[in-house]
């Protein structure tokens, strides 16, 4: 992530609680190898049509392209290249709202959840 929460507005840019609370799927079509944007090194096969993003599938979850610390400085390491579930997460958050699901991750790490 390239702005900063100031600058954007946006509460997820630094937060990075759903990159270490869920497990992240996608279509094996979003592979830099198919034509798409995700870096192959970050993905683990599922299925012959599915990815998971690497570290998500653990008992405590962390996306192989998080950095930082959760709640303080997070940043999506491949934050213009991530897989769609990632890009649909959240939607609301540039509009200072949060979901159901990003209250769960965000209080997963202590974290008071953004308003509905």
């Amino acid at each position: 992530m390239s702005a900063t929460e100031g600058e954007t507005g946006n509460p997820c840019i630094r937060c990075g609680a759903c990159c270490a609370s869920f497990r992240v799927d996608f279509a094996r079509d979003e592979l830099e190898s198919n034509g798409g944007t995700v870096p192959d090194g970050l993905a683990v096969e599922v299925t012959a049509a599915t990815c998971r993003m690497r570290g998500t599938d653990h008992a405590s979850p962390r996306c192989a392209a998080l950095t930082g610390r959760v709640g303080q400085n997070a940043r999506c390491g491949i934050y213009e290249w991530r897989p769609g579930p990632c890009r649909e997460f959240g939607v609301l958050a540039p509009l200072g709202r949060g979901d159901a699901a990003c209250a769960r991750a965000r209080a997963r790490h202590g974290l008071a959840p953004l308003p509905e």
